[in-house]
């Protein structure tokens, strides 16, 4: 694990008395995220839907940080206007902030392509556009500061490999992977910009959005791994944070990312790795 003093050296934005903003903060990766940043001296802004997770995770992170270092604010990321007062709230109690991290998701599966628009919806604004609420609403004054500054989105391998099982699931985060490259597009043609952003990509990792999970599986990796990866992937100026966890390697990810991409290459059928005329296909590229 690379030293906390090392890491605030590459990163300046995360330095001692330096305010991070979390989104899904109350439990999970989110959570995760505030303890560590916490214990390196941050000030940590939480929003979650507010209820008494986020009053739990709150009295914690206060354990760390101190009260006067820690601010919660019940915010649903679906509505714009209360992201805005999310922002509100965070630059108003501590000043600049200089990481935010748009981690807030669900994955209740809505259904089938042509069932449940409700669902969907839900799902889709909260996924995705609670992303770009987030930007909207912070990406402005992280600018303005002219300090440097860093902007995490957490998207999924289920946006880049889309499996079957949770169509809405693969959509949001396939939107948050193509909307955080292109933000990290227009922030390097910003001039005099010193804020990055970066695609954090979680393997198999025992969170809220577990299902069937009441303890941690033996495959997956805590949230605190994931965010121990996240921090040594941006000191090496990583933009793809790609997680590995305890049944997934970095190889045996990219054998099936690049299947994926090869299904258009190839002109095979969408999601040949799941179809059956290219199931033994798929197995023998794996072996190599």
């Amino acid at each position: 694990m690379i030293p906390d003093t090392e890491i605030q050296t590459a990163l300046p934005a995360l330095g001692q008395g330096n305010t991070a903003v979390i989104t899904g903060a109350a439990s999970g990766i989110g959570l995760a995220a505030a303890k560590r940043l916490a214990l390196m001296g941050m000030k940590i802004v939480l929003a979650d839907i507010g209820g008494p997770r986020l009053d739990d995770a709150s009295r914690a992170v206060a354990a760390i940080a101190g009260e006067d270092a820690v601010l919660a604010v019940a915010s649903d990321v679906s509505k714009a206007d209360e992201v805005d007062r999310l922002a509100d709230r965070a630059f108003g109690a501590f000043g600049d902030v200089s990481l935010l991290i748009n981690n807030a998701g669900v994955g209740d599966n809505p259904g089938k392509p042509w069932d449940n628009r409700d669902g969907w919806k839900r799902l889709l604004d909260i996924n995705f556009w609670g992303v770009v609420h987030g930007v909207e609403a912070f990406a402005p004054r992280m600018l303005a500061s002219a300090k440097p500054g860093l902007i995490v989105n957490t998207g999924s391998k289920q946006g880049i490999t889309t499996p079957p099982g949770n169509l809405a699931y693969n959509v949001s985060k396939a939107g948050v992977k193509t909307f955080t490259e292109g933000l990290a597009h227009a922030l390097r043609n910003e001039p005099g910009a010193r804020l990055s952003a970066h695609l954090l990509i979680p393997g198999f990792t025992y969170t809220g959005l577990t299902e069937g999970a009441t303890e941690k599986p033996a495959g997956a990796w805590t949230g605190e791994q994931v965010i121990d990866f996240m921090l040594e992937s941006l000191v090496r100026g990583d933009f793809y944070i790609l997680c590995p966890d305890n049944e997934a390697a970095r190889p045996l990810d990219e054998k099936r990312m690049a299947w994926a991409i090869g299904d258009i290459i190839e002109n095979r059928p969408a999601l040949s790795r799941w179809h059956p005329d290219h199931k033994d296909a798929f197995a023998a590229f794996m072996k190599g």
